[in-house]
């Protein structure tokens, strides 16, 4: 009896401690949630932060709150790093592993010894190779291609481009830019006068373009194919004196700033500034969607309450030209949901930030989500 007594007096303490009024038993106790953790590798980029905010955003909607323990690591772009996090997460009790790869096949003898111990990995955006693994992603050899078809055809298939190439050693690097080139090689009038890693970050595009530039200027190149820069590219146009009827075509990211300069040249845009502006810059804007984690934790849940996942998921491509760009006045779920897809500044400051945030599988994440970590009522 008196070791019951100490036993109660010791957790309503922790509870008080905790500002807390549940012990031991309880449906929602911390010790029956699911811990799961979010395995991150190179985050120098506005997508993955965008990325870690819809998937902590995920976990604390009412509908997950009380079901879910969400622990964040970064790996950094170092794969061997990311092994050793990946197998202390599994000794720690992960229940379930959300996962941005560094390399497709490097991290594959970690991720076997997790699902042996029963453990779920689900990668989002970049893929993993090991079977036990689950993967959910756009078709990122479609975004390669469709890109460069578009460019080539806006060349009228000849001319001078420039290449500004992702993350190296991710799958999604790697399969995009092998899909672009494979066009462009279709095309013999069409050169790859220069090509960069960008890193999927504005400010590194910037200073690679501007090495590019040191032996060449705007005029002797006619496109561009970005995984992300354009809208940096466009206002590297702007400064060296360019209008925005003289815009190279540019084929590239989702980023809000990318997607505004495409509105056509006049559209009210409320907290428009500099190059942050309406201008009909000619572009076919995609991107992989930030929302990918969150569905993925989303998923995992689903996975652990005893429910069908499959194993590969592809998500829609979300492709946007000046035809189709539609301007968000608010931002709200319902407004996305009828396919608005570009932001007002006044919400989003930040014109790198990641347009395609809508999914009908996710109302738990919206604009919120993207921007703070704040999940959808």
């Amino acid at each position: 009896m008196k070791g019951r007594l100490r036993k109660w007096l010791a957790c309503a303490g922790a509870a008080v401690l905790a500002g807390s009024f549940g012990c031991g038993g309880g449906a929602h106790s911390a010790d029956k949630k699911f811990k799961i953790f979010l395995s991150m590798s190179y985050i120098g980029n506005d997508w993955q932060a965008e990325a870690a905010n819809m998937v902590k955003a995920m976990a604390a909607h009412k509908d997950f709150a009380d079901k879910v323990d969400l622990q964040v690591q970064v790996a950094g772009p170092n794969a061997q790093r990311q092994i050793q996090q990946i197998n202390a997460m599994v000794q720690q009790g992960a229940r379930a592993i959300i996962v941005y790869p560094i390399s497709p096949t490097a991290l594959n003898n970690a991720v076997k010894n997790a699902c042996d111990k029963g453990v779920m990995i689900i990668a989002y955006d970049a893929q993993i190779t090991e079977p036990c693994a689950y993967n959910v992603s756009i078709d990122q050899e479609e975004a390669g291609r469709v890109t460069a078809e578009w460019l080539a055809k806006k060349l009228n298939g000849k001319g001078d481009i420039v290449m500004i190439t992702g993350v190296p050693g991710t799958s999604v690097d790697t399969l995009r830019t092998k899909a672009a080139k494979e066009v462009f090689a279709k095309y013999p009038d069409i050169k790859i006068d220069a090509e960069a890693v960008g890193m999927w970050s504005q400010a590194v595009a910037r200073t690679e373009l501007s090495k590019i530039l040191a032996t060449r200027n705007w005029d002797q190149i006619d496109g561009l194919w970005m995984q992300v820069g354009c809208y940096t590219a466009n206002t590297m146009q702007i400064e060296a004196g360019k209008k925005p009827d003289q815009l190279k075509p540019c084929a590239g990211e989702g980023s809000n700033g990318g997607r505004i300069q495409m509105l056509p040249a006049g559209t009210e845009v409320e907290g428009a500034n500099a190059t942050y502006a309406p201008m009909g810059a000619p572009r076919i804007s995609y991107a992989s969607p930030p929302y990918a984690g969150g569905y993925a934790l989303k998923l995992a849940v689903e996975k652990l309450e005893g429910k069908d996942v499959p194993k590969r998921i592809t998500l829609p491509l979300p492709l946007v030209t000046n035809d189709t760009i539609k301007y968000c006045k608010e931002g709200s779920w319902a407004e996305m949901k009828e396919g608005c897809n570009a932001f007002p500044p006044a919400l989003v400051p930040n014109p790198g930030w990641f347009a395609s945030i809508y999914s009908p599988e996710t109302p738990e994440i919206g604009l919120q989500a993207a921007l703070v970590g704040q999940p959808e009522p």
